[in-house]
């Protein structure tokens, strides 16, 4: 019988424990936590797709290209999302087999540098709505501007950001290579920071200036790789409604028609539950198979109905 294929999105902040604790060190060290995580599912018999978010680490690298403004070139974000993903992915692939060596485990990690299409005429491209990097002075933001071409935003009175198009992902270059690993019972990292945006071209496909949701990205993975669960790992241990006020409560199974409902009256902020939410229902929607969001250490649990929030279709 085939082993159950579980999907599993890590944020980019997880590996990011506090303000204190930033380097590339302190990043493996949270990357080594999270992974001893998913090395008990695996010796619970599941087989294993771990893509991750790269908010942060493209945050550092464009504050890096800042300073060094005038000294080096300009590094452009699809370059800088295949940075991240090389990194990130370097990290949780030592991280896990380090834990499988202790365990006795043969298991083989991979990470894929992962191409997502997207719709060179996507909305988003029109309204860029994606902050991204370092806080810029007004007068900064406006030279950035003219000088660059960049779109700037203030951002809640801290100062202007720039912000880039979050186009919808539509087709992941690499599948083909990432099912016939899953196939053979490789452990694979992809898709991570939601994939290097790219359109087609008459010539091929070109990168682009863009920074697609991670969730989204790793739901479409998880339809197309025929994943029996699609979990994604974040903060919290289950989701709430009503966050944080009097009323708070955890969910514990919610189907789509609640939690649609729970979406329609603002339960979930745009800029942290929400998009976990919206992909989802865009997994389960179309699988009728089960969803889960919970924190990095409750995943065994979570993957035997003991923990986080399960989402299904009735």
């Amino acid at each position: 019988m085939t082993k159950p294929l579980v999907v599993i999105a890590v944020g980019g902040n997880a590996l990011i424990t506090d303000e204190h604790h930033m380097t590339v060190s302190d990043q493996y060290l949270a990357a080594c936590e999270t992974m001893k995580n998913v090395a008990d599912i695996v010796e619970q018999g599941f087989r294993v797709v771990i893509t991750h978010g790269n908010g942060p680490q493209v945050g550092f690298i464009l504050m890096r290209s800042e300073y060094s403004r005038g000294i080096l070139h300009e590094v452009p974000i699809d370059s800088i999302d295949a940075d991240t993903q090389g990194a990130i992915g370097y990290n949780f692939q030592m991280a896990l087999g380090n834990e499988f060596q202790k365990r006795g485990l043969k298991k083989d990690v991979v990470s894929i540098i992962t191409q997502v299409v997207v719709d060179k005429e996507d909305p988003g491209f029109k309204i860029p709505s994606k902050p991204i990097g370092p806080f810029y002075t007004k007068e900064q933001a406006q030279e950035r501007e003219f000088k660059d071409g960049w779109v700037m935003k203030e951002d809640a009175g801290r100062g202007y950001r720039r912000v880039v198009a979050s186009p919808k992902p539509l087709e992941i270059v690499e599948l083909n290579v990432i099912k016939k690993l899953v196939d053979n019972d490789v452990i694979v990292i992809a898709v991570g920071g939601g994939g290097i945006p790219v359109i087609k071209t008459d010539d091929g496909l070109k990168g682009v200036e863009a920074v697609i949701d991670k969730d989204l990205a790793s739901a479409l993975l998880a339809k197309n790789l025929g994943a029996d669960i699609f979990l994604i790992s974040t903060a919290v241990e289950k989701v709430y409604i009503n966050f944080n006020t009097p009323q708070q409560k955890s969910l514990d199974k919610v189907n789509l028609k609640d939690i649609k409902k729970y979406v329609s009256e603002g339960h979930f902020k745009p800029g942290s539950m929400l998009p976990k939410i919206l992909a989802m229902e865009d997994f389960v929607y179309n699988t009728k198979k089960v969803g889960i969001i919970t924190d990095p250490k409750s995943i065994p649990l979570s993957l035997q109905g003991k923990a986080g929030t399960w989402i299904v279709s009735e």
